[in-house]
């Protein structure tokens, strides 16, 4: 059997220190030797399977990674990982920086987890695609790199599954279809939690399951989450644009209404949002 190569790109830190998220390096391993980190890895590590399967050993407790699974380490924290089938294949990305903390935050993430996710997901060719990009473009300052590895976590934490939520496979595909839903409806500001439930042919009190389990928001939480992302897309691509406008633009009948719901979440109200972009 040919044995391929291993793929790695590796960035010195401190070549790119003024950077927010700073990458150490990233690869793909066609044969993961055995590795046991008494003291951890001083970044943050994150380790998937391309193929075969290996297990990771945290804390103590003993983790299985097939195929379209993955763990995120945090920097110190002691850990081992190893093959149980005959060739282990891994991708890996080691990252660090002042606002990776941060930003692990904003979407959930505060320790060690393993997740999974679909085939389909673009988990499962994130890593390659960014070596195929890095290897035929020249990224010296470290730039692309690290504006990848930021997709890369808000593309974690959208399509993959970790710690307690646990949604199967069915309920990925009722909540892609309620998702794509809100997605063309948002500007409408007739739509209510009976609307968002009438999509599939479930329960109230189960679709609000299902999304607390794989977002750890109601359903109807999720929609105006997503109608306060629109208005910062919509904020920051024009200038002329008024607030009001805004407002109606992603479903808010009231202007008021929609700069105390801006707040609320951003932390700011919407004139002070665009100003800082």
């Amino acid at each position: 059997m040919i044995s391929l190569p291993h793929r790695r790109f590796v960035l010195t830190p401190s070549d790119a220190q003024q950077l927010p998220i700073i990458v150490e390096s990233l690869g793909h391993n066609p044969n993961q030797e055995k590795i046991w980190r008494q003291d951890g890895y001083p970044y943050y590590h994150w380790i998937q399977t391309a193929k075969g399967e290996g297990t990771i050993t945290i804390g103590g407790k003993t983790t299985n990674i097939p195929p379209h699974t993955g763990v995120l380490l945090f920097p110190r924290i002691p850990h081992s990982y190893e093959t149980v089938s005959d060739i282990w294949e891994t991708q890996y990305l080691t990252f660090g920086g002042p606002a990776v903390e941060g930003i692990l935050a904003s979407i959930g993430i505060r320790e060690p987890a393993v997740f999974r996710w679909q085939p389909e997901a673009p988990l499962s060719s994130f890593i390659e695609k960014l070596l195929d990009r890095l290897e035929s473009e020249t990224d010296v300052l470290g730039l692309a790199v690290s504006s990848e590895t930021y997709r890369f976590l808000i593309t974690l934490s959208r399509y993959a599954l970790y710690g307690n939520r646990t949604a199967s496979a069915g309920n990925l595909d009722k909540i892609r279809t309620i998702v794509e839903w809100m997605e063309s409806h948002y500007e409408d500001p007739g739509i209510g939690l009976k609307d968002i439930a009438s999509v599939l042919p479930v329960s109230g009190r189960r679709l609000n399951a299902v999304f607390q389990e794989t977002f750890g928001l109601s359903p109807y939480a999720y929609f105006i989450h997503l109608r306060i992302r629109k208005a910062k897309e919509m904020l920051i691509a024009s200038s002329s644009v008024t607030v009001k406008e805004v407002a109606q633009k992603v479903g808010f009948r009231d202007t008021s209404h929609f700069v105390a719901t801006f707040r609320k979440h951003v932390g700011m109200p919407p004139e002070q949002f665009r100003k800082l972009h």
